[in-house]
């Protein structure tokens, strides 16, 4: 059961990751795992945005639940920075 101090905790943690890349796989359906890569855009009360990368040229703006997050609907992962990388090293 998820109660709403877990969406809470959720929402946060999510808020310190505004503006970094990361990778979303979630269930496309009938077998079909979809991924998207981009960056955390902003966080809403119930839902966070994430400004999809796509070879068109023009950004997609695509939202998640804090939900699917905890219900492992939705997997996210980070994507290292390498100029992070190279100024820790």
């Amino acid at each position: 059961m998820i109660i709403s101090s877990d969406i809470e905790y959720c929402r946060k943690k999510m808020e310190t990751i505004i503006g970094k890349r990361v990778v979303l796989k979630t269930n496309g359906g009938r077998k079909r795992i979809l991924t998207y890569v981009g960056v955390v855009d902003s966080c809403h009360p119930n839902i966070f945005t994430v400004k999809c990368e796509c070879k068109v040229g023009t950004p997609t703006l695509v939202s998640f639940s804090y939900v699917d997050l905890l219900t492992k609907t939705v997997r996210l992962a980070l994507i290292a920075d390498p100029k992070e990388e190279q100024a820790a090293g």
